[in-house]
Formats: structure tokens, C-alpha cells, sequence
């Protein structure tokens, strides 16, 4: 049964962090796996935290580094060590968050509304530049197949991790469950550090 987003809305987000598994560098049983992927980002338009309608192609050519990954708020284990990934990575930014775009994209859009997306974005202290995607299922969808990603609920949540380092580039994919030392790792190895 899916954990209601509500009742953690008053727990701090160092608390939120530390219910996610722990994970070392030397304790993973098997290596993350990389892929360089050719993504045709659909023409979709979905609605990030705030209620505001933004179109998938045109906010993935900001020019900018873009890492992409998907989750749901209810999630206690992938989700939560994700983000702590994304939260890592804007404190190293320090002034700058902006400078790395980061994506975050619903699986479960039926109950990740903006207003749950936008207190689940609270949670992990997120800075500008970070975005949080809802839509309908259909528009979801259309997302992931052009990430060549199929996740087709919630509960067959997967941990993928997309890294593009400019407009236009491949993308890599990391298909891996990461610490945040190991997320940071993979952003310095794509040049984004």
C-alpha cells in the first residue's frame, strides 16, 4: 500500500533523507550500467509544481546541463535516495543551482498533482532550476518511450537517471540505484562538475 505524501508533510528534510535505504560505494552488489541513448523528446506539454504549463521540448533546450529522472511522491525507497542525489548536487552549485537543470517527472500523475509535487519539492529544499512534472498519463507516457523508458506504474519503479551535457547531445543513461557521492561522481564524469 502506497504511503499518503500528507503525512510526512511536517517532517524535516534531513529526517525524509535519512528513511531512504543507505547506500555505499563499495557495498553495491552489482555496477550501475550506462548507455548512451538517442532521446526524441516528445512535444508534450506537462505542469511543474507551481501549476504551470511547460512544454517538455522547449524546457529540455534551455541550453543548459539537464539530468532527468523519474519518480513519485509516495515512493520510500528509490524516490527519496533520487532526489537526495538532486539535493546534493544544487548544495555543490552553491550560488549557481541553475547552472544544471534538473527534471523530475511523475509516474504516478493520477495522484502527484502540482500542489503534491510542490510540498514533495519542500521536502528536499529544492532551489531554481529544479522542476517537478505532472500531466495527464497519456502526455507521462509519451515522455518516458522518448526517454526509452517504460515504467508502467509505480509500483514497477525503476532507478534511471538521464544525463545530457548540451542542447542536442546524446544522452547517457544510468540505470543504478546511486548514493549522492556516486550521483555526484556521474556528474563529474559527464563534465557537469
Amino acid at each position: 500500500m502506497p504511503m499518503n505524501p500528507r503525512r510526512f508533510a511536517l517532517i524535516p528534510a534531513a529526517c525524509l533523507l535519512l528513511a531512504a535505504p543507505p547506500l555505499r560505494a563499495g557495498a553495491r552488489t552489482e555496477p550501475l550500467r550506462r548507455s548512451v541513448e538517442t532521446c526524441v523528446v516528445p512535444d508534450v506539454t506537462l505542469v511543474n509544481q507551481d501549476g504551470k504549463r511547460l512544454h517538455l521540448r522547449t524546457l529540455l533546450d534551455s541550453g543548459e546541463p539537464v539530468v532527468l529522472n523519474f519518480i513519485y511522491t509516495s515512493c520510500t525507497t528509490i524516490c527519496p535516495t533520487l532526489c537526495a542525489g538532486y539535493a546534493t548536487l544544487q548544495a555543490r552549485l552553491g550560488e549557481n543551482p541553475g547552472k544544471v537543470h534538473l527534471i523530475s517527472i511523475t509516474v504516478d500523475p493520477a495522484r502527484d498533482t502540482p500542489r503534491i509535487m510542490k510540498a514533495y519539492q519542500g521536502r528536499f529544499r529544492a532551489k531554481p532550476g529544479w522542476e517537478f512534472l505532472t500531466g495527464s498519463k497519456g502526455d507521462i507516457e509519451k515522455a518516458m518511450n522518448g526517454f526509452n523508458t517504460f515504467i508502467p506504474n509505480w509500483e514497477s519503479m525503476v532507478p534511471i537517471t538521464m544525463i545530457r551535457t548540451q542542447r542536442g547531445g546524446s544522452w547517457t543513461r544510468i540505470f543504478g540505484l546511486m548514493s549522492s557521492t556516486e550521483f555526484l561522481q556521474e556528474c563529474k564524469r559527464a563534465g557537469i562538475l
